[in-house]
């Protein structure tokens, strides 16, 4: 079978099972935004660089335009239109954690998956963590202190 021919397949995306007719070539990113209408994770570098097309797969964080759509048949996808006011959100609400927003998305996807999995990081972890996405406005302290906020949270309540 040939990569231009279309097929179906059925993908989890957001917890609801979502079926999309798409090329077996077709990146997730293309898929989630043009199949799927979920413009969250946004096409920045297109070669996993910047990180802005972070979604999440079986709940760790990847680059969407690396991934092929049909590569996730049977795995559960978590973008940023799935998340619903979860700690990181506020915490980069309340941290000013943004300036243009493009890059937004994809920081609060790979800092949900660090909070998530990573309650204990320490300071060179959140850092390894945030070197994975590119901001070109902001100078990172402030997304790091959300992180920070949200992991200290989590620790009072253990």
């Amino acid at each position: 079978m040939e990569s231009s021919t279309k097929c179906e397949m059925q993908l989890l995306v957001n917890g609801e099972t979502k079926s999309v007719v798409a090329r077996q070539g077709d990146t997730l990113l293309f898929v989630l935004r043009n199949e799927l209408g979920l413009t969250g994770a946004k096409p920045g570098c297109l070669n996993g660089d910047c990180g802005a097309c972070t979604a999440l797969v079986d709940g760790t964080p990847i680059k969407s335009c690396m991934m092929l759509a049909i590569e996730t048949v049977g795995k559960e996808i978590t973008t940023i239109e799935g998340l619903h006011n979860t700690p990181i959100q506020r915490a980069f609400v309340e941290h000013f954690a943004f300036q243009c927003g493009y890059c937004t998305p994809g920081f609060i996807m790979n800092a949900y998956a660090l909070t998530e999995t990573k309650p204990d990081a320490d300071d060179a972890t959140i850092q390894e963590w945030l070197e994975s996405n590119i901001c070109r406005c902001t100078s990172y302290q402030e997304i790091e202190a959300a992180v920070k906020e949200v992991l200290r949270q989590k620790r009072k309540t253990e």
